[in-house]
C-alpha cells in the first residue's frame, strides 16, 4: 500500500510550442536527474531536449512520439519517504494525436500546459475532451509570463469557457513581461521574487501581503495592484478542494515561466501533495483494483529502435495492480501463452535502467520481439482485458514502394515494426495487393520515409491514391458480407489484424453503401 499510495503518473499535454518539453526538463532538474536543462530549440549550444531523443525530433525541434521518464521527489522541508514520479511527455502536434489519446489512457492525472499570450488553441479543446470522458483530473499551468500576454483573469474566463471546467488559481502573477516581478503562491502564502536563470532556482519569500515589506520588495503600485487582484481571486473563485480537483470537477491554475524556471517548483509541490495516486481500472470483466495482490497490466505503445545499436522494439507496460516481479511467468492473454521477462527496464528518455520490480503506476519497458500489440493484457493467469486504447479511422492516404528491390527484406521488416508502434495504419488492397498507408496528418509521412531510410536502411515511395475514408465492417449475416465484398471488390482491404476494410473513395460513395447494405455494421474506429 505505502508504493502504490507514493507513486504520481501523468501526462503533460498542450498544443504545439506552449512549452511541454521545457516543462518536463525543468521537473527532471528538480527531480536530480539531469543537471542541466537542454535549451529546446537553441543551435548553439548543441543539446536538446533529454526527452526528444529521435533524431527527427531533434533537428524539427518538436516531440514526435511520447517519452517516459520516472525520478523521486521530496518537497522542501518535507520528511519520510519521496514521491516516485512518472511523466509522460507527449507530442503536441495534432498529427501525432493518436498517441497522445492513448498515453492518456494509462496515466491518474494531467498537466495541461497554456501559452500566455495565446491562449486556448485547437489541440487543449481536443485533449481536454479526451479528458473529460476518462474523468482524469487536470491542473493548469499557464506559461511563458515573462514575454507580453494577455490580462491574467481574462485567460482564466476563457479556460472555463473554452475547457468546460471550473478553474481556481493557486498562485498569482505579480505584472507581466518586461514588469513581471514574480509570482504569489496563494497555496503556500508565499512570494517568489523573479530572477531570470535558465539552470537555476529563484529565492522564495515569506511575505505578509497585507504588510509593508511586500512594498518594498516589489514596488507600491504593484503591491496594491497584487493585493487588490487577490482580493478579487477570492471573492470571485471557490476556495479550492482537494475531492473536487480529483474528480475532475475544479482545476488549479498555476502561472510561471518554464523556460525561466519559474513558478515550476510550486507546480511539482502542489501537484505532488494533491494529485490522486494510481486509480482502479476498468477492464471488460471486471474493475480492477491497484491495491490487489496479483499483478494485472496491458501495453499502450511500442517503441522500435530505442537504442540505435541493437534494432529492438520496447513494449511500453502500464501496471494496474499486484507487483510486477522480474522473471516471473506471466500469461499473454491474447496469445495464450506464458512469458517471462529478463530485462525489464525502466526509463530516463532513451537511457534506460533493468528493475526487479514495479508497482502499480509504473511503466515498465518490456522487450519485445514481435510478441506485443497495443491493447495487450497481461496477468497471473487471470482472462481480463483492458480496453479503450482507439486507433481512429485515418484522414489521409498514400501507396507505399519500395524504392530499393535489393533492400525488401530491411523495408519489409521496417514497415511491420513501424506499424506495430501505432505510427499510421497499414491496409493492403485485395483487388491489386498494393500497401496503402493511412495516417491522421501529413507530417507522419514524413517521419516514416525519414525513419525507414535511417532506422533500417530502406528506402521508400509514396504514391497519391484518392480516398476519402477507410472503415471496418462486419455483419452477422455472411452471405450479406460476401455480397458487399464481391461489389465493392476493389475497394476492398485487410488490415494488419487481417479484418476487412472498406476503403470509400468519396463521402457520396460511402452513405450510398450505408443506405444500400442495411445489414453492414461500418465503425469509424478500431474498436468494436
Amino acid at each position: 500500500m505505502n508504493e502504490i499510495q507514493r507513486r504520481r503518473t501523468f501526462a503533460i499535454i498542450s498544443h504545439p510550442d506552449a512549452g511541454k518539453t521545457t516543462l518536463t526538463e525543468k521537473f527532471l532538474l528538480f527531480g536530480g536527474q539531469i543537471q542541466v536543462a537542454g535549451a529546446v530549440k537553441s543551435n548553439k549550444i548543441r543539446k536538446t531536449a533529454t526527452s526528444d531523443w529521435m533524431d527527427i525530433e531533434k533537428q524539427r525541434g518538436i516531440s514526435v512520439s511520447t517519452s517516459v521518464m520516472e525520478f523521486d521527489y521530496l518537497p522542501d522541508g518535507q520528511t519520510g519517504e519521496p514521491y516516485k514520479v512518472n511523466i509522460l511527455d507527449t507530442p503536441g502536434h495534432q498529427d501525432f494525436a493518436e498517441d497522445t489519446y492513448r498515453t492518456l489512457t494509462a496515466v491518474d492525472s494531467a498537466i495541461i500546459v497554456v501559452d500566455s499570450a495565446k491562449g486556448v488553441e485547437a489541440q487543449t479543446r481536443k485533449l481536454m475532451e479526451v479528458c473529460r470522458m476518462r474523468n482524469t483530473p487536470v491542473i493548469i499551468f499557464i506559461n511563458k509570463m515573462d514575454r507580453e500576454g494577455r490580462d491574467p483573469f481574462d485567460v482564466l474566463d476563457e479556460l472555463e469557457a473554452e475547457l468546460q471546467i471550473k478553474v481556481r488559481p493557486l498562485s498569482w502573477p505579480i505584472g507581466q513581461g518586461l514588469r513581471f516581478k514574480g509570482v504569489y503562491n496563494i497555496y503556500e502564502q508565499q512570494l517568489n521574487l523573479f530572477t531570470p536563470n535558465k539552470q537555476r532556482v529563484t529565492e522564495k519569500v515569506a511575505v505578509d501581503v497585507k504588510g509593508k515589506e511586500l512594498d518594498e520588495r516589489v514596488g507600491e503600485r504593484e503591491a496594491q495592484q497584487l493585493r487588490d487582484d487577490l482580493e478579487l481571486v477570492d471573492g470571485v473563485y471557490p476556495t479550492f478542494e482537494k475531492d473536487a480537483y480529483r474528480k475532475a470537477e475544479v482545476a488549479p491554475v498555476f502561472f510561471g515561466s518554464a523556460l525561466n524556471n519559474f513558478g515550476v517548483q510550486e507546480l511539482l509541490d502542489c501537484f505532488v501533495e494533491i494529485a490522486p495516486s494510481p486509480k482502479p481500472t476498468m477492464a471488460e470483466e471486471r474493475m480492477v483494483k491497484p491495491d490487489e495482490p496479483k499483478f494485472t497490466g496491458f501495453i499502450f505503445k511500442i517503441t522500435a529502435n530505442i537504442d540505435p545499436n541493437h534494432r529492438s522494439c520496447i513494449a511500453f507496460c502500464k501496471v494496474c495492480s499486484g507487483k510486477f516481479v522480474r522473471n516471473q511467468p506471466y500469461q499473454h492473454i491474447r496469445l495464450g501463452k506464458t512469458v517471462r521477462f529478463s530485462s525489464p527496464t525502466q526509463f530516463m528518455a532513451q537511457r534506460k535502467s533493468t528493475i526487479d520490480e514495479a508497482y502499480p503506476g509504473d511503466i515498465v519497458g518490456l522487450p519485445d520481439n514481435g510478441i506485443f500489440k497495443i491493447g495487450d493484457t497481461l496477468t497471473e493467469g487471470e482472462l481480463l482485458h483492458f480496453r479503450g486504447l482507439p486507433s481512429f479511422s485515418p484522414e489521409m492516404f498514400k501507396y507505399i514502394e519500395n524504392d530499393d528491390p535489393m533492400k525488401s527484406k530491411q523495408f519489409q521488416k521496417g514497415l511491420e515494426q513501424l506499424m506495430n508502434e501505432g505510427v499510421a495504419q497499414l491496409f493492403v488492397n485485395q483487388f491489386n495487393g498494393r500497401r496503402i498507408v493511412g495516417t491522421v496528418g501529413q507530417l507522419q509521412f514524413e517521419v516514416i520515409q525519414y525513419r525507414l531510410e535511417n532506422e533500417y536502411n530502406a528506402k521508400c515511395r509514396w504514391e497519391p491514391v484518392h480516398l476519402h475514408k477507410a472503415c471496418w465492417i462486419e455483419a452477422d449475416d455472411a452471405t450479406e458480407l460476401d455480397n458487399f465484398k464481391k461489389r465493392k471488390y476493389q475497394y476492398m482491404a485487410k488490415d494488419i489484424e487481417g479484418r476487412d476494410v472498406f476503403l470509400a473513395d468519396s463521402g457520396y460513395v460511402l452513405s450510398m453503401a450505408q443506405q444500400d447494405f442495411k445489414h453492414i455494421r461500418f465503425h469509424f474506429t478500431s474498436e468494436f
